[in-house]
């Protein structure tokens, strides 16, 4: 499996934008706040990171080929280096729950412009 998929899924998820960041980091972001990050280099995508629930960070950094984020680990993102460290389904719902997690820390202002005002805000 490549990264391809993922990238699709990302962009699919509901007020869900792409921008580039740092020169060549292509980041998925809702409402202008990141939920996914896949890092590229010459072209081709080698890694994917995300955020994830804090009780969930210790055991997916256990899984091999799944490694704390770097500069975000302390914010409980996990880069996952190898795209067959999880099944594909896996790795769409822990994604689809990275969206949830940013989606859910915006302002009512913020999902109503979105056109997502049906989600309540994470306390």
């Amino acid at each position: 499996m490549n990264y391809d998929p993922l990238r699709q899924y990302c962009a699919s998820l509901p007020g869900a934008t792409i921008d580039i960041k740092w020169g060549t980091q292509e980041c998925h972001c809702v409402g202008a706040k990141m939920f996914a990050i896949f890092a590229v280099e010459r072209g081709d995508v080698c890694a994917v990171s995300f955020k994830c629930d804090a009780e969930r960070f210790l055991e997916l950094t256990d899984v091999p080929g799944i490694v704390p984020a770097p500069y975000l680990a302390r914010a409980h993102w996990v880069q996952m280096r190898d795209p067959r460290a999880l099944a594909p389904v896996q790795t769409r719902v822990l994604l689809e729950r990275s969206h949830a997690l940013v989606l859910s820390r915006l302002t009512r202002r913020e999902r109503a412009a979105l056109g997502l005002s049906n989600v309540t805000r994470k306390r």
